[in-house]
């Protein structure tokens, strides 16, 4: 018999049996769905991720306090350095020059503020947020229409605000033009709109375009205090002298905050493209330990399909004594119930993929991040079925080959 004619017998077989053969083919698709689910949903969100940090720009890295590790009790990260206070921030700016670099100042002033101009309202959940006049070149963000913030405009903390796209959409329509020179309340306080940005989409949950600047000396005017941690954003024009920047940064850092020689960094450096690479790094484990939990779920489905196997081997003892009496070997037999096992791996394995991609495809669309077909994943399930399949369907297929025919024929 050939390859297709057991893969009829073997479906044929499957409707003899439905409800049986469904059964374990629904725990197959779950495990697989799982194993390609978890692992695409994984891939989705780090690409999301890598795709704001590119946006943020590879030749540019980050300066806030010093964070300890993981905390239990559901803390997370908690700061240990002293915030970067505001005349530390501009020491660095004024003093930092390795390699041409442009240097930002920023902090975030509330997270739930909202803008309201004529009857128009946004939800209360824009964050506003003081910026100097490089802010927006480091953080790689584009004019739609209007103009950046000048020196005068930061210095003097003008009543001036730049608005992201959301906000723009919500209280002109979309219509950059007519947005210029319109007045908006931001958080109960006027200021003249003087740019439109872009969109910038997403990163994870948090859109890049649901938010408003203002000058910093502004911001620090109404919203600083002796806490308020001021955010220092660097960017060089060759990304190969990085680690140079870097170091550079990190020197004068020290100098500013007066640390001493024996005394550790209160500050952490971090470029994007290493924040990406450590994101990677730590989902390594949660892949492993996924594709353990999976092998546990399609251990249970395989001893269910071997039993299923067995059974199917004595239902079909006379079918077998049927088939050597007319001249079927071994090798057909063992071959014909072989198949027939990976067969069920195969189709629960189809159910499952087809699952996983739909929760991949979830994913990318809650975290409003890019779907990126898994076909490695994909692979990955097609091999695990047909190692699953052909593990459980041995020992059966072994059994089926060596019964006697002359008994076969005689099993009532």
């Amino acid at each position: 018999m050939n390859l297709t004619e057991n893969i009829r017998i073997a479906l044929s077989s499957l409707k003899s049996n439905f409800l049986r053969a469904v059964l374990t083919l629904l725990i197959i698709a779950v495990g697989i769905a799982c194993l390609v689910g978890i692992l695409t949903a994984i891939d989705t969100l780090l690409n999301s991720m890598s795709s704001s940090f590119n946006r943020m720009g590879a030749n540019s890295f980050s300066v806030r306090p010093a964070r300890n590790e993981m905390q239990s009790r559901g803390r997370g990260r908690q700061r240990v350095g002293e915030v970067i206070s505001f005349d530390q921030a501009m020491q660095f700016k004024e003093r930092y020059d390795h390699a041409g670099a442009k240097v930002s100042i920023n902090f975030f002033c509330k997270w739930n503020a909202t803008v309201k101009s004529g009857r128009e309202e946004t939800n209360p959940n824009v964050r506003l947020v003081g910026i100097d006049d490089n802010y927006l070149a480091t953080s790689s963000y584009t004019f739609a229409s209007g103009r950046n913030f000048s020196p005068t405009e930061i210095n003097n903390g003008d009543h001036k605000v730049i608005i992201g796209h959301d906000i723009c959409k919500s209280l002109f329509d979309g219509n950059s033009e007519k947005a210029l020179g319109q007045m908006a309340n931001v958080d109960n306080k006027k200021y003249r709109i003087i740019g439109v940005l872009d969109p910038k989409g997403s990163s994870m949950t948090t859109s890049n375009d649901r938010r408003v600047f203002i000058p910093v000396q502004n911001a620090k005017r109404y919203h600083g205090t002796a806490q308020t941690d001021y955010r220092l954003t660097a960017a060089i024009p060759d990304p190969i002298r990085m680690d140079d920047a870097m170091a550079s940064a990190t020197g004068l850092l020290r100098n500013i905050r007066r640390l001493k020689a024996r005394e550790q960094n209160d500050f952490e450096i971090t470029s994007s493209s290493g924040l990406a690479d450590q994101l990677k790094e730590m989902t390594t484990e949660l892949r492993v330990a996924t594709i353990a939990i999976v092998m546990m779920t399609l251990l249970g489905a395989a001893i269910g399909l071997m039993n299923i196997m067995l059974v199917s081997v004595t239902e079909r003892t006379r079918e077998i004594g049927v088939r050597k009496a007319l001249g079927a070997t071994r090798s057909n037999i063992l071959f014909q119930f072989l198949m027939e096992a990976v067969v069920i791996t195969m189709l629960g394995g189809l159910v499952g993929i087809i699952l996983g991609v739909a929760v991949g495809v979830g994913v990318a669309a809650w975290a409003k991040g890019t779907f990126v077909m898994p076909y490695n994943w994909i692979a990955l399930a097609i091999f695990v079925c047909i190692v699953v399949g052909s593990l459980s369907g041995l020992y059966p297929a072994l059994k089926a080959s060596r019964l006697d025919p002359i008994e076969s024929l005689r099993y009532e």
